[in-house]
């Protein structure tokens, strides 16, 4: 019955309504931000977080910037008239100040016709820019930390406004609504700045110049940031653009909507572009609304019975699993995997995650290459498949496995990711000089930063922390550039910043388990700090977590703990590097993975000051000469002799024994 009355409200909403779009006018609406949505794309250090805001810098690495566009460019020349659309935009941001003795650069939006972010404030090499600038910098003339600048394919400012003559403090932290205008018949920007609704009726900035002289090419429109160690963190909480190449005697629409905790009529994150042309005659008007309600009611109609059809071929499994459950990037057609992978071949499979194999798939219709993962059609597959999904749809970082979609058919569990074509760091690291490059000391540096600094944003900078708790050099992946991405979130836990770990079962990959994690089954940060610092230790010393020397088997953290007992920790170093490295920067990363192996998690740094000691922005922690000891009050044994059966093999051929304590 609903549907029903849904087919023909639309009927009656499509016939009663006027045309009244522009030629190549673009209009767009996200009053929040969310990872299905890909009218968006964030660049350089931009991640989204849960709560539908987008961080456009990491205010915990040494410098930061970052950006996010509208995915497609927008018109504003017309050639065949010669004319120049006008366009209005509003969006709420806020800018925290970490730092009151210290200020960041501040954030700008842009139009650009190009992506080539090579200008200060994180900016394109070409733009038109009004800068919210929080940093008084001489060398362009600036009159404070606290302006509002217009600015072309330089820093130095056209004009600039004082936001403080109209109440606003830029770096206060509350969030600041802002109107950028531009009336393309008066060649006039205008900015407006509020902590409220409705509009301001006296602009911070006017400034007289003629885009159409600048542009005539199709521009990217957005937002950039920056901010040069710990000062501040940029956040963009929802926007709204629209232009229209309107005559000379026609207003642009006005633009005083409320951005702050709505939801435009077209949903979150709505864009639409306009290509219908405006008919000045109503019987003109009358006749296209039919068109258009006619193009409904058949789209309507198709949408029901396709939708009855999928149900009975699926039974519904795909769509019950889906309801209530996450939004993902895109719902993949199981038949396009199937020959994507071969038929899942065996000489597609790239690799293993903590629920089943991945497989290296080959779009020919796009000429694109992802990874699938495969589950192990089992209880424990679904579950962790469930985890996973649940867990990394909501997340965004440049340092993670970018999720492209999932699929649910033919009693398959399957998850899409981006192809990372140098593998998992373990296969990098190990694999002999012979038979491929060898990871570089500036590569493993990297490596530690990238994971560190993604690690900062799971356990402190999501809505929720995210406890990994299978962190190893297998779920590194590297990109083309060997940038670190932290994947397999199948064993991943969400916890509300303000509860305690509970229980669990303890679950993970010998050798990476914090002692206090496999005694209790307490997944914390501090355990992934455990792991971290095992993975450090690897890539310093180019060694396993756990080897066999002959008869008996060596951990990696007693091994390092004993070098730097006896005064010759760098003497840990990974060999095949010869040398290639600066001997304090080796002893300072050895150290910092000690002590976040520390056995006691009391005494392990949290990942934000292990990001400071790797940035020069802490000093390093004091580890002591002898390893700590801990005793437990259960009789679990902790030593891998004790772990390992007398009769259990030990393939050294395989990065890690997997165990899970029931």
């Amino acid at each position: 019955m609903s549907m029903v009355v849904f087919f023909f409200f639309m009927l009656f909403f499509a016939a009663s309504c006027d045309v009244t779009a522009t030629e190549n006018s673009v209009s767009f609406s996200f009053s929040s931000f969310t990872l299905n949505n890909t009218n968006f794309t964030l660049l350089g250090d931009s991640s989204l977080c849960t709560n539908g805001v987008v961080r456009l810098t990491n205010a915990a690495i040494t410098s930061s910037s970052g950006a996010v566009i509208y995915t497609y460019p927008i018109p504003l020349f017309h050639p065949p008239t010669a004319t120049f659309a006008s366009f209005s935009t509003t969006f709420s941001f806020s800018i925290s100040n970490l730092n009151p003795t210290s200020s960041g650069d501040g954030l700008a939006f842009f139009l650009s016709p190009n992506l080539s972010f090579s200008a200060p404030l994180g900016l394109p090499s070409a733009f038109v820019a009004v800068e919210f600038d929080t940093r008084l910098d001489s060398r362009f003339d600036d009159p404070n930390e606290n302006h509002v600048g217009f600015d072309v394919d330089a820093m130095k400012s056209l004009k600039t406004g004082d936001p403080i003559l109209h109440g606003i403090d830029l770096k206060s932290g509350n969030t600041i609504i802002a109107w950028i205008d531009y009336n393309a018949d008066r060649t006039l920007v205008t900015v407006f700045l509020s902590y409220s609704l409705p509009k301001p009726v006296d602009p911070v900035l006017s400034v007289k110049f003629n885009l159409s002289k600048h542009f005539r090419n199709p521009v990217y429109v957005g937002f950039s940031a920056s901010t040069p160690g710990i000062t501040e963190i940029h956040q963009i909480h929802s926007w709204t653009f629209r232009s229209a190449f309107a005559p000379a005697r026609t207003r642009l629409p006005p633009h005083n909507v409320s951005v702050v905790g709505t939801v435009p009529v077209s949903g979150s994150g709505s864009a639409s572009v306009s290509n219908s042309t405006f008919s000045k005659k109503r019987d003109k008007g009358a006749g296209i609304g039919v068109l258009v309600a006619g193009s409904v009611a058949f789209f309507v109609v198709f949408s029901i019975l396709g939708y009855v059809f999928v149900r009975r071929q699926r039974g519904g499994r795909a769509e019950d699993f889906q309801n209530g459950f996450v939004a993902c990037p895109r719902a993949f057609d199981y038949r396009e995997l199937k020959s994507a992978t071969r038929e899942f071949h065996p000489s597609r499979i790239v690799g293993h995650g903590s629920f089943g194999t991945v497989y290296k798939a080959f779009f020919i219709s796009s000429g694109t290459i992802a990874a699938v993962k495969r589950s192990r059609h089992s209880h424990e597959g679904k579950t962790e498949f469930l985890a996973e999904l649940s867990i990394i749809a909501g997340l965004r970082h440049k340092n993670l496995v970018q999720l492209q979609g999932w699929c649910v058919e033919k009693g398959e569990l399957l998850l899409v990711y981006d192809f990372m074509p140098n593998g998992s760091l373990d296969k990098m690291l190990y694999k002999e000089p012979e038979r491929g490059r060898l990871l570089s000391w500036s590569d493993r540096v990297n490596i530690a930063l990238g994971l560190a600094s993604v690690l900062v944003y799971l356990h402190q900078e999501c809505e929720q922390r995210v406890i990994h708790r299978d962190i190893k050099a297998g779920n590194i992946l590297l990109d083309g550039n060997m940038n670190p991405r932290l994947g397999d979130f199948g064993l991943a836990k969400l916890m509300d910043h303000d509860k305690s770990p509970v229980s669990t079962l303890t679950a993970g990959t010998m050798g990476y388990l914090a002692p206090e994690y496999l005694q209790y089954g307490k997944a914390t940060e501090k355990s992934d700090v455990f792991s971290y610092g095992v993975v450090v230790l690897e890539v310093g010393c180019g060694r396993r977590p756990i080897e066999r020397e002959g008869t008996k088997m060596v951990n990696l953290i007693e091994w390092v703990w004993g070098l730097h007992h006896e005064g010759r920790v760098v003497e840990g170093a990974d060999k095949r590097l010869n040398g290639e490295f600066e001997e304090e920067e080796m002893r300072k990363l050895l150290l910092l993975g000690l002590s976040c192996a520390n056995p006691d998690s009391a005494e392990r740094p949290s990942m934000r000051r292990v990001l400071q000691i790797l940035n020069n922005e802490a000093p390093p922690l004091f580890v002591p000469k002898v390893k700590p000891t801990l005793t437990f009050s259960s009789d679990l044994p902790l030593t891998i002799e004790d772990i390992m059966s007398d009769g259990e093999e030990f393939s050294t051929s395989q990065s890690m024994c997997e165990i899970k304590i029931n």
